[in-house]
């Protein structure tokens, strides 16, 4: 099933820059490894905010859930989520 996912990141500005240092680049990590696994095939900054669009290709909702919660920074995301269909329109 595909997804389109807007994920928005919000972290406090208070938070201290090693702590934020080392969740960023555990995300960068988490991230990297889900997309050599082909869950994660489309991650596309949004200009100008600190939040992207992605394309998540898993099994099911709760694949998905399980897979967002598992982001280091999913306490500080935002999520919106939309399930995809196939267009009858768009070529093959």
């Amino acid at each position: 099933m595909l997804f389109h996912v807007r994920m928005d990141v919000s972290l406090p500005p208070d938070l201290d820059p090693e702590v934020r240092a080392d969740l960023v680049a555990r995300e960068k990590a988490r991230a990297l490894e889900l997309q050599r696994a082909g869950v994660w095939p489309q991650l596309w900054r949004i200009v100008g905010e600190y939040a992207n669009f992605s394309i998540f290709d898993v099994p099911s909702n709760d694949t998905l859930h399980d897979l967002l919660s598992s982001l280091p920074l999913f306490p500080y995301l935002r999520v919106q989520v939309t399930p995809l269909a196939h267009h009858p329109s768009k070529l093959d």
